[in-house]
Order: C-alpha cells, then sequence, then structure tokens
C-alpha cells in the first residue's frame, strides 16, 4: 500500500511539474516581449493537458452512469513512438472513464500544414471507437486556433478557410460528424456584425465544398460561444443567431456552449434560477435545436469579466449548482459534454458530476 501511494505522488509530482514547466515557458516569452497572439484558457489547458495526462493515475469510476448523459474529456491523441496516431485518443477517453463522448485535436491545432491521419489510422480509430461502444456522432474536435473566418483581411480569411476545410476533410475520414470552432475575430478592424457576416460567408462557402472519395455534407460546423476577451465575437446569443440566419444550409450549423465562456461573458449560472434564465434566451434568440455541444468548465473570472480563464467544476465562481441543473435538464442528454480541466483532477470531476444527477 505505501509503495502505491508513492508511486501515485511521484506520477502526480510528475504531472504537476508538467503543467508549471508549460506556465513559466508563456511567462518567459512574455517577459522577452516576444510579439504573439494571447493564448486564450482553451489553448492552455488543452496543451498542458496533453503534456501531463499519460502520468495520471485514475480512480475508477463508481458512480451511476446514465448512458444519455454524455461526459467526457478534451484527450489526447499521443501513443507510443512504435503505435502513434488518432486511434490511441479512445484508448486515453477509455483509461479516464470517459462516458460516450469525448473531444480531440485532429492534427497539431497550431501549424497551418499539419499532417492529418492515414486512411489506415483513420480505420484503426473508428475500430477502436466501435470496440469501445464510441459513437462518433458524439466526438467533438476542435479545429485549429489559427483559423479566423471572420478575419477582415481578405488573403488570411481565404487561407483559414482553407485550413478549415482540412479539418472537416479529417473529420469525414474519421467517420466524425461534428467540427468545434470559435467564430472568429475582427482584429479591432472591423465591427462584429460585419465580422459575423464573414463567418456566415465562410460556413456558406465551406459548406458547398465537395471531395470526390469523402463526404463532407456529414459534416455539422460548431460554433462555440466565446468569453468576449480581445476583439473576439461570439460572445453574446445575438451573435451566433445573426451567424445561423444567414447560413444557408441550417442542418449544416449548430452551437456549443462552453459554461465558463457564457458566464464571463454576462449569462450567470451560478443558481437554478440563474440557469432557467440564461437558457431561457438562449432558446428565445438561437434556439435549442442548434446546440450540439457542451464545454465545462468552472471560471475564475467574475460574472461579465470577458476573461477566458478557466477553474476546476466546483471551485470557480459558477460553482456546482449550475453542473448540478445540467447534469439533471433532460435537455442536455444525448449533448456532448466536454470537461476541458487539468488532468490531475479528471477522474475526481467525472465522479463528481455524476454524483450530482438526481441530487
Amino acid at each position: 500500500m505505501f509503495k502505491i501511494k508513492q508511486t501515485r505522488a511521484l506520477l502526480q509530482t510528475r504531472s504537476a511539474f508538467a503543467v508549471y514547466n508549460c506556465t513559466m515557458k508563456r511567462k518567459l516569452v512574455l517577459k522577452k516581449g516576444v510579439q504573439k497572439k494571447a493564448k486564450t484558457e482553451d489553448e492552455c489547458s488543452c496543451a498542458e493537458r496533453e503534456l501531463s495526462e499519460s502520468n495520471i493515475t485514475t480512480t475508477p469510476i463508481i458512480r451511476e452512469r446514465p448512458k444519455d448523459l454524455l461526459l467526457g474529456f478534451h484527450v489526447s491523441i499521443q501513443g507510443k513512438a512504435s503505435d502513434k496516431g488518432l486511434h490511441n485518443s479512445v484508448r486515453h477517453a477509455v483509461r479516464l472513464g470517459c462516458n460516450g463522448c469525448f473531444a480531440i485535436f485532429t492534427a497539431n491545432q497550431k501549424s497551418w500544414n499539419a499532417e492529418g491521419p492515414t486512411p489506415e489510422i483513420a480505420q484503426k480509430f473508428k475500430d477502436e471507437c466501435a470496440k469501445n461502444n464510441f459513437d462518433t456522432k458524439n466526438i467533438l474536435p476542435h479545429s485549429s486556433y489559427l483559423i479566423n473566418l471572420g478575419c477582415p483581411d481578405a488573403e488570411k480569411l481565404q487561407k483559414s478557410r482553407a485550413l478549415f476545410l482540412q479539418e472537416m476533410k479529417r473529420c469525414a475520414l474519421l467517420g466524425i460528424t461534428m467540427l468545434n470552432f470559435h467564430p472568429g475575430s475582427t482584429l479591432g478592424e472591423i465591427t462584429e456584425e460585419a465580422c459575423c457576416e464573414k463567418v456566415a460567408e465562410s460556413l456558406n462557402w465551406l459548406h458547398q465544398q465537395t471531395d470526390p472519395t469523402l463526404d463532407l455534407s456529414q459534416v455539422v460546423t460548431v460554433m462555440e460561444c466565446t468569453a468576449g476577451q480581445g476583439n473576439n465575437i461570439g460572445y453574446k446569443w445575438e451573435h451566433l443567431k445573426l451567424i445561423i440566419d444567414k447560413v444557408n444550409d441550417k442542418s449544416r450549423v449548430g452551437v456549443c456552449i462552453d459554461t465558463c465562456h457564457a458566464f464571463a461573458a454576462g449569462y450567470d449560472l451560478r443558481t437554478d434560477t440563474a440557469c432557467e434564465k440564461t437558457f431561457a434566451e438562449f432558446e428565445r434568440i438561437v434556439g435549442f435545436k442548434y446546440l450540439r455541444g457542451m464545454h465545462l468548465n468552472d471560471s475564475k473570472g467574475k460574472l461579465n469579466c470577458r476573461s477566458d480563464r478557466h477553474e476546476s467544476i466546483g471551485d470557480g465562481l459558477i460553482g456546482k449548482k449550475c453542473f448540478r441543473y445540467l447534469v439533471n435538464d433532460p435537455r442536455f442528454r444525448n449533448i456532448p459534454m466536454v470537461l476541458e480541466t487539468p488532468a490531475e483532477k479528471q477522474a475526481t470531476e467525472l465522479n463528481l458530476l455524476f454524483g450530482l444527477v438526481n441530487e
């Protein structure tokens, strides 16, 4: 028993060091004054999670797990040197106890020229999903952070569209039917309304693209609400509605609600009454028929802080009541709900959420 505890402590220390190391590198870059785009909490947490995830010992999931309550994590696609490929993400999802869903990057999210999976790796991925009872329709991959479908610069906009098209092709190859993305940024050069219109134009162009060997029409483009940090659009339900209204094929567009982002954008989620009001407003302006996914994160920032800073569930300024509301509201059943929390707390948070069912 002592050896087991000692081993767990060592693994947790390694994980903490990996996260600490990533954080210190970011601070060093800022200190040197390197001109780089500010990272969002999504980017930082996913990067740190992939660094430390392989060192985490998981706690067995002992709570009751309703099959229609789809809860999972954004998982790494890394594998052993002798067995690299996206199919490893399924094994990570199983090890972490994901219930019916998970999220991934289908390629390097920080590269304009990332290599996607080969047909052989794609088949391995689909085989692993089938073997472990994951429906690929409930996997919610995140697109590259480089993409800006509302970019005011024509050349850069086409570059973003081309990369997004590659993301769609990778999803089709993997049998995945959703692609999550951040709507875009004005870059301080155009109005938010003009940026929304450019996003819709981009989606219409993307939805018209075809491939001789892949069925791209199966891929639904899923916009994630944002915190409104910097010049990003998508922090108002009205932004999402404006984009949807201008998309020609409504069956090809959906929405992902990130609880931290929504709270930071001014949508209160701290009580049942606040949740009722916020989601009633979402239904009135956007409509639950467009809800295709959720990102479950608590928030380090206050209500309407416009800052994308995730916190572990129950430890932030949103609190547990919001997440109890979500796991017990039937409108969120059969909707992939992805946790984007630190790797060392993943098993604990999954147990916490299942423990809130019927509470």
